[in-house]
Parts: structure tokens; C-alpha cells; sequence
């Protein structure tokens, strides 16, 4: 498995480096030969007035799906546990719905398109092209989960169009699709 431990903003030092690389190689070890790649970032946000400053945040490379966690803390060590804990978290629920899926005598899931990344900023600061291939609105629901986000961009197996799955206000779901 390849892993990259980067900072933004800040210099990893080699026990940050070893810290994190051992966490998240435990998620290694539960996804198996599933597992093409991880990155993991660490930075500090330069407001003084936010308390949980050090953040780390994982992006792990599957066969299947894209897998995302991010958490913050006081302290670059304790956001890393924190971080490999949520994303082991993850890796769990996602390896119980392959197996499941692999139980009922379903195809596995089909590699995840990479995703819009949000701008914290008013101006768009970053592109990203979308591979839309064909899913099941479970496995769109999956994938974002996994991710992390509020909403989730995709291709219906059954129609032609792009479809847009996002996270209500009450925890439901909502689906919009075009014509």
C-alpha cells in the first residue's frame, strides 16, 4: 500500500509522520487487498480563536469507493486517533455492506468518480472532472456517506442524466434528477 503523510501550513515532523502512518495502516490491515492507496494531510488553521486548530484528514483509495475522514483537535496527535478511529469506523460499515452485498450474489461496487471538492472561500480554488459511471441510488447513498458529504453526484444505472443526491435538514435523503 502506498500512503503519503503531507502537511499544508506546517512541517511534518518524522514521529508526526510514524504517529500517522501506523494509525491509519490499521485501516490497511481490515480492507485487505482492497486497498490501493491512503493520504493523509495535516494542518493548522491560522485563527487563534478556533480551539480545535490541528486538523488531520485521511483520504483512503479503494478498488471500490473513496473513503474520507476528517476530524480536528487541540492536539495533532489526538486528531489523528481521532481521525483513524472515524475513518476505521467507516471502513467497517463499508466492508459489511461488500460482504453483504457479496453474501446476496450482488456485483461488487463499482469504483467511485472523484468528487467536487466545496471551496471554503467565495472563489472557486479548486476543479475536479467527474467520471460518472452507472450506480444504484443505495450505492450513491453509500459512497456519500463514506465520503462525508452532504451531497452526492451521479449517473442512474436505469436513466440517462446526471442525478444529485443530498442530506436533508431531517436526515432523510432527497434526489434530483434531470430529464
Amino acid at each position: 500500500m502506498q500512503m503519503i503523510v503531507k502537511g499544508r501550513r506546517m512541517e511534518v515532523t518524522p514521529p508526526i509522520r510514524e504517529y500517522a502512518e501506523e494509525k491509519v495502516g490499521r485501516v490497511a490491515k481490515i480492507l485487505d487487498h482492497m486497498l490501493m492507496s491512503a493520504e493523509v494531510e495535516l494542518y493548522t488553521e491560522r485563527n487563534r480563536s478556533i480551539e480545535k486548530g490541528q486538523i488531520a484528514e485521511v483520504t483512503v483509495y479503494t478498488k471500490g469507493p473513496v473513503i474520507r475522514a476528517k476530524e480536528a483537535s487541540s492536539d495533532m496527535y489526538a486528531a489523528i486517533d481521532l481521525v483513524s478511529e472515524k475513518l476505521e469506523r467507516q471502513v467497517r460499515k463499508y466492508k459489511t455492506k461488500v460482504v453483504d452485498r457479496h453474501t446476496k450474489g450482488a456485483p461488487a461496487p463499482e469504483p467511485a468518480p472523484p468528487i467536487v471538492e466545496e471551496a471554503e472561500e467565495p472563489s472557486i480554488v479548486k476543479t475536479k472532472m467527474l467520471e460518472s459511471k452507472p450506480m444504484s441510488t443505495d450505492e450513491a447513498i453509500l459512497q456519500m456517506e463514506l465520503l462525508g458529504h452532504d451531497f452526492f453526484v451521479f449517473r442512474a444505472e436505469d436513466a440517462e442524466g446526471t442525478n444529485v443526491l443530498y442530506r436533508r435538514h431531517d436526515g432523510d435523503y432527497g434526489l434530483i434528477t434531470s430529464v
